[in-house]
Order: structure tokens, then C-alpha cells, then sequence
């Protein structure tokens, strides 16, 4: 018989948390019953929805080894980083490059609490609680500009977060802050919940209905266009594939094929290079 949920400090478990609704999908256990039920409900609708968060995670970790391995960027902004799990961000990169440094922004008190344990005594990587609705207050922040030099090519990691900004928070301009801030040979990579339309009308309407449960109990979330999404690199040279389904972003030869379900065309993925 399991005990009371108990949560930790300054942590609400009487409202969901995206975080924490994530961290189901992908098999965690840092989440409270109020966060199973949103992850179940959406679920019902789309049963694909933990297929779709671990290939989140996949392409995030394919995206640090080549920024690491390949290109030489040894720095890491990750911003909505989530709860901790396997394949961080940090853990990938020191893996091709021992110096590699990250910081991990979250607005969730309870990534804190978890992020801080998990780097007890890393001077390396750091974790920030910060809302990306304020990127002025991210990029100034002690701790970041501690952590990650300016004057060299950092990558951006903007994984499951944009689409969390309503049209009225001004997620382009959020963006654009960011990258503005960003020294040239710096990387942008994204992904972010997509509206398919006339291409995938049934993945559309499940998109719709999707958004509607996020919006009635998360209180976020907004399934973008194509042209949309694309909006918030201008300027910066998209790298091929160009904006794509997540699991056709350089998947890896060992890589499992996933089926071509309605959300596998409405989670969807791009790396830009600033000049």
C-alpha cells in the first residue's frame, strides 16, 4: 500500500504541471496524481503521446552529440529542461567533450529541487529557475553568465517550450531575445507541437482537440504551422533535413522506426546555425 504524495517545497500538487506531465510520458516518477490524470486524458486521444515525449528526447539527444561531437560546441542553454531523466543534456555532451558546460532553465520549483541534487558539487552545469517569458532576466542571470561564455558558440535548446507561449506572450520576440544574445556560430534547436492542416487532416483534428485539453488544464499549449514555427529562426541558416517530423532529424542507423502515426506529424523538429 502506497503512501500520501508528499511533495517537496513550494511544489503544488493540487495543479499540473507540464514538467511533470512530461516526465510520465517518458516513464518518470516525479509526478502526482493530478499529473497522471491531464497525461491520461490526453492520451485518450492521442495514445502515441509517451512515444512522441521519448522521441522528444531522442532528438535532443542526437542534436547535443552533433553540436558536440561534430560542430565543437562545447556549451549548453536549455531552456524548459523538464525533470531530470536519462540522457541529459549534460551527460551527453561531457561524453564527446569532458569540458562541456549547461545550464538548465525551468520556471517549475520542482525541476529545481531535483536539478540541484542531481549536480551537487558540478561546477560545470547548473540549474536556473527562470521563466522564458523573461529572456532578459535568463540571459543576465548570475548563474548563466557564470556558467556559459558569450564570446563563444553556445547551443540553444528550445525543446517542447514555444508552443507552451501563447500567441499573446509573443513567442517570436521571445526568441529573437535569445538569439539576438547568442555569439555567431551558435545553434538553435527546436521542437514544438504542430497544426499539420490540409496535409494531415485527421493529425489535425486530433491536434485541435489535443490543444483544447492542454488549454482547459495545463493552461498552455499551441499547435503551430509550419510557416510559424519557421518564423522564429529567421534570419539563421536552417540545417537539413529542415523542419521535420522529430524522429527524421538525423536519426541514427540503430535507430528504431517508429510508425507514421497522427502525432508523429504534429511533434515536430528544426537546427539553425546563426551566421
Amino acid at each position: 500500500m502506497t503512501g500520501p504524495e508528499v511533495a517537496p517545497p513550494g511544489v503544488d500538487m493540487n495543479a499540473p504541471s507540464v514538467a511533470r506531465v512530461y516526465d510520465f510520458f517518458l516513464g518518470g516518477k516525479d509526478n502526482f496524481a493530478v499529473d497522471r490524470a491531464v497525461a491520461e486524458h490526453a492520451i485518450r486521444i492521442t495514445p502515441d503521446g509517451p512515444q512522441a515525449a521519448q522521441a522528444n528526447r531522442a532528438f535532443l539527444r542526437r542534436v547535443v552529440r552533433f553540436l558536440a561531437a561534430e560542430q565543437g560546441v562545447n556549451q549548453f542553454l536549455d531552456l524548459g529542461s523538464g525533470l531530470p531523466t536519462q540522457g541529459n543534456v549534460h551527460q551527453v555532451a561531457m561524453r564527446h567533450d569532458p569540458q562541456a558546460r549547461v545550464v538548465y532553465v525551468d520556471n517549475d520549483p520542482i525541476v529545481l529541487a531535483h536539478g540541484r541534487a542531481l549536480l551537487a558539487g558540478d561546477g560545470a552545469t547548473t540549474v536556473v529557475q527562470a521563466d522564458i517569458r523573461s529572456p532578459e532576466a535568463i540571459l543576465q542571470h548570475p548563474q548563466v553568465r557564470q556558467v556559459l561564455d558569450f564570446d563563444r558558440p553556445i547551443g540553444l535548446l528550445l525543446f517542447a517550450i514555444l508552443h507552451h507561449l501563447s500567441d499573446d506572450e509573443d513567442p517570436k520576440g521571445v526568441a529573437a531575445k535569445l538569439i539576438e544574445a547568442l555569439p555567431s556560430g551558435s545553434y538553435v534547436a527546436i521542437s514544438h507541437f504542430r497544426d499539420p492542416g490540409e496535409r494531415h487532416p485527421e493529425a489535425s483534428r486530433k491536434a485541435h482537440e489535443v490543444e483544447r485539453v492542454f488549454n482547459e488544464s495545463l493552461g498552455t499549449g499551441r499547435w503551430r504551422t509550419d510557416e510559424e514555427i519557421l518564423s522564429f529562426v529567421e534570419g539563421l541558416e536552417v540545417l537539413e533535413p529542415g523542419l521535420v517530423p522529430l524522429p527524421e532529424w538525423r536519426p541514427e542507423p540503430d535507430e528504431t522506426t517508429v510508425d507514421q502515426s497522427d502525432t508523429y506529424h504534429t511533434f515536430i523538429a528544426l537546427v539553425a546555425r546563426k551566421p
